[in-house]
C-alpha cells in the first residue's frame, strides 16, 4: 500500500474530536428522508485524487449529507456539482458528475481535500478542531510535495488552515501571513497558492461565487501546474 492510501485510512478510522464524532454518527442514524434507504459513511472523509497530484484542492468539511453520507469530498452535495462541474469544464475530471463511490469519476492531476475531515454541526468547525485536524493535513501536503505545484484554497475558514499547515510541510510562507480573498495569487517556493470564494450553496445562489469565476481560478492554478 502506498503511503497516501495508508494516510487515507487513518484518517477514516479518527475519533480525536468527541463533537464531530457524536455529530456524524447520529447524522449516519437519522438520515435525510431523501437517503433513508442509503447506507451513510458516517466517518472522516480523507482526500480524493492521484498521489501525484499536481494540483491541491482544500474545502472545509464535508457536508452531513454529502461526503459524510457517500464517503467522498465534495461528493453528493451541491457545492460537489459545482466544484466538478468546473473541473470537468477545464478537463480536470472525467466527468461533470460526482454522486457516489464507484460512479467513475477520476481527477486528473487533481486531489481534494479539507482540513476538518469531519463533518460539523451546522457546517462549522471549530477553531480547536481545525487545529486537532491539521497533522493530517500536514502529512498530505508532505506526501504531495514531489509533484505538487498549485495549491486552490475555497473559503477564508480553508485559508487560515493551509498557510500554517504549508508552513509547517516545509515551505516558506510570508509573514505576515497573506489575508485571503477571491483571487488571491501567493507564489511561494516551487508552489503557487490561490484563495477562491467557497463553493458553498450560499455564495452559488446568491452569484458571490459564479462557474466563471471559479473556472478562472482553476485555470490559473492548472495552468501554473502544467496541467494545461
Amino acid at each position: 500500500m502506498d503511503a497516501l492510501a495508508d494516510l487515507d485510512l487513518r484518517i477514516a478510522g479518527c475519533r480525536a474530536c468527541p463533537r464531530l464524532v457524536d455529530w456524524r454518527e447520529e447524522v449516519a442514524r437519522t438520515k435525510r428522508a431523501a437517503f433513508a434507504d442509503e447506507t451513510y459513511w458516517g466517518r472522516p472523509v480523507p482526500g480524493f485524487g492521484p498521489p501525484d497530484a499536481r494540483l491541491l484542492i482544500v474545502g472545509l468539511a464535508p457536508a452531513a449529507h454529502g461526503g459524510n453520507r457517500t464517503g467522498r469530498m465534495f461528493t453528493g452535495d451541491r457545492s460537489g456539482d459545482v466544484l466538478y462541474r468546473a473541473l470537468h469544464d477545464e478537463g480536470l475530471a472525467s466527468q461533470p458528475t460526482s454522486v457516489a463511490l464507484g460512479d467513475g469519476l477520476e481527477l486528473r492531476g487533481v486531489r481534494v481535500t479539507s482540513p476538518v475531515h469531519c463533518a460539523p454541526p451546522a457546517n462549522k468547525p471549530t477553531p480547536g478542531e481545525r487545529e486537532t485536524c491539521r497533522p493530517w493535513l500536514v502529512r498530505e501536503l508532505g506526501l504531495l510535495r514531489p509533484t505538487l505545484r498549485s495549491v486552490v484554497v475555497l473559503g477564508a475558514f480553508g485559508w487560515q488552515a493551509t498557510l500554517p499547515a504549508l508552513a509547517q510541510a516545509g515551505w516558506s510562507v510570508p509573514r505576515p501571513r497573506p489575508a485571503f480573498a477571491h483571487g488571491t495569487h501567493v507564489p511561494l517556493d516551487g508552489l503557487d497558492l490561490y484563495g477562491c470564494f467557497h463553493v458553498s450553496r450560499r455564495n452559488t445562489s446568491t452569484g458571490r461565487l459564479t462557474p466563471a469565476m471559479l473556472r478562472e481560478v482553476l485555470r490559473a492554478a492548472a495552468r501554473k501546474a502544467a496541467l494545461r
